[in-house]
């Protein structure tokens, strides 16, 4: 796979919980999106050169990974359980919501502390994302950690 040059080149999401997360999760999401479209390794067994348009949603309590081609038409659906993201969504949502907490009182030393752990639960969340697509498509690490960032902004009824 180190030759293959498969990557996301835009991600669409779906789901009526986008209306609902907070300002910080908004610029996560955001920030996630843009770091995708720019670099991400996201190699398809079947297709490991195609360059793919990646819809996310939930769906009946599963992550749907819709792999599309350019063009719009699908090419793979991953559908994974949400079950095993669970505390690590519940946790990383509780982090984001003392870190808008900490930065309004101007608490510098809370804000890094909370930092670290937010960058651990990520780290986490990659890591249990990477294990779950393992054989269904190949990632990198930093693309685990954004499209984690995108699982707990889609997923708000934990």
């Amino acid at each position: 796979m180190a030759d293959a040059k498969g990557r996301l080149t835009r991600i669409v999401l779906d789901g009526e919980a986008l209306h609902r997360i907070s300002s910080a999760q908004r610029a996560d999401q955001e920030q996630a999106v843009r770091d995708l479209a720019q670099e991400s390794a996201f190699y398809l067994p079947d297709h490991p050169d195609m360059h793919i348009v990646l819809h996310l949603s939930i769906h009946e309590g599963r992550l749907v990974l819709d792999a599309r081609d350019e063009s719009g038409q699908p090419i793979q659906a991953i559908l994974l359980a949400l079950g095993p993201f669970k505390t690590l969504i519940r946790d990383y949502r509780m982090l984001l919501d003392s870190y808008a907490g900490a930065i309004a009182e101007g608490r510098e030393a809370r804000i890094q502390a909370i930092d670290m752990g937010r960058r651990g639960l990520h780290n986490e969340g990659a890591e249990l994302m990477m294990r779950r697509l393992e054989g269904k498509v190949t990632i990198d690490f930093s693309t685990a950690r954004r499209l984690f960032t995108l699982v707990c902004a889609l997923h708000q009824k934990l």
